[in-house]
Order: C-alpha cells, then sequence, then structure tokens
C-alpha cells in the first residue's frame, strides 16, 4: 500500500469515527484495557492441538522416542545388573564365615538358597567387571539422553517459530474491527508473553515427560520380573496418585487461564498509559493510573499465587505416597529375603527400581503447573489463531489500472454495531481529478466513508466502484497499492528520514526521494539535523517536532504519486505558515488524481471542487463552498460557528 500507516498500523485511523465499540465486545476503558473474556478450552483438546503442531518434525519426533526407549531400558538395566554385584559382595563375604567344603545342610536356613560357596571371601575381579558394566550402560543411556534432548529442542523450537509465523500470518489477516475491540497491550501480550510461555514450557517438560512415562514402563516390567508381589504391592499408590494429581488440576487449571488473562490486562493498561503519558501528566491522573495498576496487579497477584500454590500441593503429596511405597516396599522385601525368596540383591535392585518407578511420578506432578501454564497460554494464541479472518478476495478478478479515478458509492449502507446504523443508503459520486473535502462534526462517519473505499470494513449493502469497478472484486493489496493516505496520527518507524520518506516506494532513487522532500518541505528541516537525511528517528518520532513528523509521512505519499489521495486531516499538527506552504504542495499533489480530504478546520477546503457536509452518516449538503454558503444550511453554520467564535476570542482579548 501507498500510504504510510494503514497497512502496518491500522488501529490508528477507526478512531475518531467509532461511536463505541462493538455490543458485546470489550472496549477500553480512560484507563485501562478491556480484557477478551472469550471461554477457554479444556486441558486435553488445548494440549493434543498444541502436540500436533509437532506433526511436520513427525520424523525427528519419532528419533526422540526411539532414542529416550534406549536410553530408558539402559537406565532400567543398570539397578538389575547392580544388583548381582551387591549378591556377589554379600555372598562372598558370607562364604568367608564358613569353612572350605561345608555341606550346605550345615548352613543357616536363610543362607542355603544363596549362592554362597563356603570358604571363598568376595570375588573382587568378578565385582570389578559388573561395575564396569554398569558404568558403561550408564555413560551410554547419558549420551542417548543428551542426543534426545537435542533432537527435541530442535522440534521445539521449531513448533514455536512455526506458531509465531501463524500468528504473524493470522495478524494480516485480521479484519480491522478485531483491532478496534482488543486493547493493543492484550494483543501484545499473546503474540509475546503468551508465545514465551509455550516455547518454556514444551522446552521443559517435553523431555522429562517422555523419559518419564517410558520409564514408568520399563521400570514397571523390571519390577513384574524380579517379584510381581512386591509389584503389586508398589502400584497400590499409583491409583491414589492419580486420583490427588486429578483433584488438584482440576482446581488449578482454572487459576492458570486467569492468571494468563490477568496478565495480558495489566499489560492493556500499562500500554495505554504509557502511550498517553504526557496526556496524563497534563490532566494530573497519575494518581488514578497508579491506583488502577495497583489494582490490576494485586488481581493479578491473587490469581498468581492461587495458581501456584494449588498446583504446588501436587509435589508434596506425591513424595508423601511415594514414601508410603518405599516402606511398604521395604517391608515385604524384607520379609521375602528372610523367607529364602529373594536375594538381598534382588531387593536392593527392587528398591532402586520402586524410586525410579515413583520418581517420574512425582516429576510428572511437579511439572503440572507448568504444563498448566503453557496450555493456558497455547489456548489465548489458538483463540487468536482462530479468530474470524477478512473475507478472501474473490481470486478470479483483478483491480485494472486506475485511469481515471471516478469513485462511486451507490446506496451503501454501513455499521460498526448491529444495533446502531451509522451510513445508511449513501450515494455520492466523486469525478476524476477532483478533491472531495468531507466535514461534520465528530462521530458524523467522515473517516469511516474513505475506510470503506480502502475496504479496511466491508458494507453491508450497496457498491463502491472505481472506474466503474466494483471494490469488492479487486484484490485488497492491489486496491490499496494505487491508493495514498496520510493519516492525522503520524506513524514513523525506527530508521533514518530517508527510509521513512521510501517506505511506500523502497525502489525509489535518491534524487526521487529528494525531490519529494523539497515538495514537501522536508528539506527545510532536514538539514539542521545532526546527520540530515541519515538521521535515525525512533518509532515515535520523539526526535522530530508533531509538525516536522506530518511532514515525513506527506512526502511519503508524495513520493509514491497514487492515483487516488486520502488526506485525513494531514496539516493539523503543522505551523500556519507551513499549513499554507503545504496547501501549495498538496495541490500540486492533487493534480489529475481523485482526492478525498477530511477536514475539521474548514479554511484549509474553500478551493475544494466538492464539499460533502455528513451528519449521522449521512450526506445532508454537498456543492462547492460559494454554494454552501449562499444556501444558508449546515456548512455555513460550521463555517461561521468556526469563525465567529474565533472572532469572539480575539475581541475578548
Amino acid at each position: 500500500m501507498t500510504d504510510t500507516s494503514a497497512g502496518t498500523k491500522k488501529q490508528e485511523f477507526k478512531a475518531t469515527e467509532r461511536i463505541e465499540a462493538p455490543q458485546g465486545g470489550p472496549g477500553r476503558g480512560p484507563m485501562g484495557g478491556g480484557m477478551v473474556g472469550q471461554k477457554a478450552m479444556d486441558f486435553g483438546p488445548s494440549a493434543k492441538r498444541l502436540v500436533g503442531l509437532m506433526r511436520p518434525d513427525r520424523g525427528k519426533a519419532i528419533a526422540v522416542v526411539l532414542l529416550g526407549v534406549a536410553s530408558v531400558l539402559l537406565m532400567s538395566i543398570a539397578p538389575r545388573i547392580l544388583g548381582h554385584a551387591t549378591d556377589l559382595v554379600f555372598n562372598g563375604f558370607i562364604g568367608s564365615q564358613f569353612p572350605a567344603g561345608t555341606p550346605d545342610s550345615a548352613l543357616p536356613k536363610a543362607v542355603q538358597g544363596m549362592d554362597v560357596v563356603p570358604g571363598e571371601g568376595v570375588d573382587f575381579g568378578a565385582v570389578g567387571h559388573v561395575l564396569m558394566i554398569v558404568l558403561l550402560i550408564y555413560v551410554g543411556a547419558s549420551l542417548l539422553a543428551w542426543l534426545q534432548g537435542y533432537i527435541l529442542n530442535t522440534v521445539v523450537q521449531n513448533t514455536v517459530r512455526q506458531m509465531r509465523e501463524d500468528v504473524e500470518e493470522k495478524i494480516n489477516h485480521l479484519p480491522l474491527n478485531y483491532f478496534d475491540r482488543s486493547p493493543r497491550g492484550e494483543l501484545l501480550s499473546r503474540v509475546t508473553n503468551d508465545i514465551d510461555n509455550v516455547s518454556q514450557t514444551l522446552q521443559q517438560t517435553m523431555s522429562q515427560l517422555l523419559t518419564s512415562v517410558m520409564t514408568v514402563i520399563a521400570v514397571l516390567a523390571m519390577m513384574v520380573w524380579i517379584s510381581p508381589l512386591l509389584a503389586l504391592v508398589a502400584l497400590i499408590t499409583v491409583p491414589l496418585s492419580l486420583v490427588v494429581t486429578a483433584q488438584i488440576m482440576k482446581r488449578s487449571q482454572g487459576q492458570f487461564v486467569a492468571q494468563w488473562r490477568r496478565t495480558g490486562k495489566l499489560n492493556a493498561q500499562i500500554e495505554e498509559a504509557y502511550s498517553g503519558h504526557a496526556l496524563v501528566k497534563v490532566f494530573g491522573r497519575q494518581a488514578e493510573v497508579e491506583q488502577t495498576f495497583a489494582e490490576e496487579n494485586d488481581e493479578l497477584f491473587q490469581v498468581s499465587f492461587g495458581a501456584q500454590f494449588v498446583s504446588g500441593l501436587i509435589m508434596p503429596a506425591m513424595m508423601f505416597i511415594g514414601n508410603l511405597n518405599y516402606v511398604l516396599v521395604a517391608v515385604v522385601g524384607g520379609l521375602r529375603v528372610a523367607s529364602g525368596s529373594l536375594s538381598l540383591g534382588e531387593v536392593q535392585a527392587f528398591i532402586q527400581y520402586s524410586r525410579q518407578f515413583t520418581q517420574p511420578l512425582t516429576t510428572v506432578a511437579s511439572m503440572t503447573n507448568l504444563l498448566q501454564s503453557g496450555v493456558a497460554s497455547a489456548e489465548r494464541v489458538f483463540e487468536l489463531i482462530d479468530a474470524d479472518e477478512e473475507s478472501l478476495d474473490a481470486p478470479a478478478l483483478t483491480a485494472p489500472a486506475v485511469r481515471r479515478g471516478e469513485v462511486a458509492f451507490e446506496h451503501v449502507s454501513f455499521r460498526y454495531d448491529e444495533d446502531r446504523p451509522l451510513i445508511t443508503d449513501l450515494s455520492l459520486v466523486a469525478r476524476p481529478g477532483q478533491t472531495v473535502a468531507i466535514v461534520g462534526p465528530t462521530g458524523a462517519g467522515k473517516t469511516t466513508l474513505v475506510n470503506l473505499v480502502m475496504r479496511f470494513y466491508e458494507l453491508d449493502a450497496g457498491r463502491i466502484t472505481i472506474d466503474g469497478v466494483d471494490v469488492a472484486g479487486m484484490p485488497r493489496s492491489a486496491l490499496r497499492g494505487q491508493i495514498g493516505m496520510v493519516l492525522q496520527d503520524t506513524w514513523l518507524f525506527e530508521g533514518t528520514i530517508r527510509d521513512n520518506i521510501a517506505y511506500g516506494r523502497p525502489d525509489a532513487t535518491e534524487e526521487q526521494v529528494l525531490e519529494a522532500a523539497r515538495a514537501t518541505f522536508v528539506d527545510r528541516f532536514v538539514h539542521s539535523l545532526p546527520d540530515g537525511y541519515d538521521t535515525v528517528i525512533d518509532e515515535e518520532g520523539s526526535n522530530l517536532s508533531a509538525g516536522e513528523r506530518q511532514l515525513v509521512t506527506i512526502a511519503r505519499a508524495f513520493l509514491t504519486d497514487p492515483a487516488l489521495l486520502i488526506l485525513d486531516e494531514a496539516t493539523s499538527s503543522v505551523d500556519t505558515r507551513t499549513e499554507l506552504l503545504l496547501q501549495n504542495a498538496m495541490a500540486a499533489l492533487r493534480t489529475d488524481r481523485t482526492s478525498f480530504v477530511i477536514a475539521h478546520r474548514l479554511s484549509t477546503i474553500r478551493d475544494a471542487d466538492l464539499i460533502l457536509v455528513m451528519e449521522d452518516g449521512a450526506i445532508v449538503e454537498q456543492g462547492d463552498h460559494e454554494e454552501l454558503l449562499a444556501a444558508g444550511g449546515a456548512y455555513a453554520r460550521l463555517y461561521h460557528a468556526q469563525f465567529t467564535a474565533a472572532a469572539t476570542e480575539d475581541a475578548a482579548v
């Protein structure tokens, strides 16, 4: 699009014509942003959808699973082999206590079931061999786990990158009314805070979850192999763990959703207060802003504390249940050793397995708060991704180049809110090359009229044509690429003055940029800056005055040489002398092209070919300056009200 601000910061030019936010949607308060109030999805479907985003990397995901299985199997075998080393040491020690050649019948009953050789001590060579095998197993398992984590990190980061790309693409396809309803801070919180939280959650939990689940399966198999009875004892506490975890999760999930919604609301309030910092100072509202922040911050503290406290109960509860399991296994295992049913090494290995069995359950429980927080953030991102998009462009039609620039409104009707009509059955024709001025009180529909030409909103009825072609059948990019727009609210991005002027036409030559700057009087002030056209300005343009920022945006539109030109109070920020110069420059800019000029200061549009006077979304008068003054209607009242008020003020002074 040729204009500066319309493509990137759409929400800026909806401000003056909106009567109020759509009913049922969250609006913005005077000191704080509204909160998107959609009902959150359930944990299960949201988590499933989040995992589904990894589908493009399913090959790597399979490799992660296989590496995890191999690592867990090695870790599961190690305690069993280590138990054999314990038997070698214990049996050797017991054997050394009896003379060589002692018959088995002479040995104590508890020793007869063991592999004890009377007169022989500990075979340290065999023990060392077993320990070396265990060491190699642990090293191999660690290397496989490291490789698994490396590949999984790639999968997670690719997933989050794709999520960011989906959000960015979605934002570019959302209709303008979505930004009207959503506070900017709330939207930014979804795009930044929530996606970062999803990234951290996946990074911290996915590897541990996979490892924990596979560890539970492998360890359970080993426990059943050693002793089905002890395995049954160890499993007694599992249902209790699941019940406790499920109950706590049920109570904490809603609080995590509230936590991230409150975070978005607080961000919206902060963004609004900081953006309007000067106004807050001017009107002495610092105390109110601080009070609002304190209230929102306290609300966030309460829900965050509740979410973390409730979910934090899982870890101590699981530790308590795990200790109960440990005691049961130790008691029953000791009885089995005393009866000769199991060796000491087998019981020692089983106790290790019981720890390995409860540890992943405890790990999963401890990650529940992270999972709930991450899924709550994912829900908010999915709400954005699932929002209704702009209607698709008709693929079969193409936008012809605008040759004449005739713009026609045919019985157009439009409303922001279904219950509050704004424009009803409006018809008008802007002839090629005409300058059409639109005047009227605030809320009359002036900016809405030109936004409809740009297709920032879709009509409820009627149609708008350019050179006889319905704009609804044109691709939006092609339509907007032929229209230049300069807004009352300037928008500059971080970069040099030269880059800002060339924003709508990146391929412009240096001479073309300088020509546009000279024509719009940017060249008058730019040489007083330290680096001239290479002076770097931030996105707020804080090192330029309001009038200088406005001149840069006008130069930007001038450079694009658009077929249609829309000026929305484009000279409101400049001084009177500069305004006169700019009027001459814009008169040249408007030559041979149709222009729409929205103005409140009627002195700036006296030379317009056609003046439209709007009230309540309807055109109540139209004509040139002299005709409308002679008619003595709405335009004459507006005109005389401005100049009579000015004269009265001068007389009073």
